[in-house]
């Protein structure tokens, strides 16, 4: 969110391809080659802890996989575009799901992904944890 605020404010080329960077490295590795990622498990969690519950892997990377689609076609308009206007549209919608699930805790990849598991699009296998199950209003 922060680095997604920083670019909207300078339109910097460095903070867009540290920001793809990021993603990259997440989807790639998880937080070992992020730099972000390893700010947070070495430094943020030992100190603040965990507050929040914890969530199965491949709804993650999924997640950093739709972030890297963004910042990978943020880089595309940068370079190719015109103006930087479409830039800083797809930055904006990146900021705006990284500040939702930072400021409320409500991950939109994560989502959409137990929503594709329950259609059948990924299979349940893959993330047990991660199916949405209907509740029968008889059993309530």
């Amino acid at each position: 969110m922060a680095l997604a605020m920083l670019f909207l404010a300078t339109g910097s080329e460095w903070v867009l391809l540290f920001l793809a960077y990021g993603f990259l490295a997440r989807v790639a590795t998880g937080p070992t080659l992020s730099p972000i990622g390893i700010l947070v498990t070495r430094l943020v969690l030992p100190i603040f802890g965990n507050p929040s519950k914890m969530v199965a892997g491949p709804p993650k990377r999924f997640a950093q996989s739709i972030g890297l689609g963004f910042s990978l076609a943020a880089l595309i308009t940068f370079y190719f575009g015109d103006s930087l206007v479409a830039t800083r549209y797809l930055i904006g919608a990146l900021g705006f799901f990284a500040s939702l699930e930072s400021l409320i805790g409500f991950c939109a990849g994560c989502y959409v992904f137990a929503w594709l598991i329950k259609f059948g699009l990924i299979p349940e296998g893959i993330c047990e944890q991660c199916v949405i199950h209907e509740s029968n209003p008889k059993e309530a």
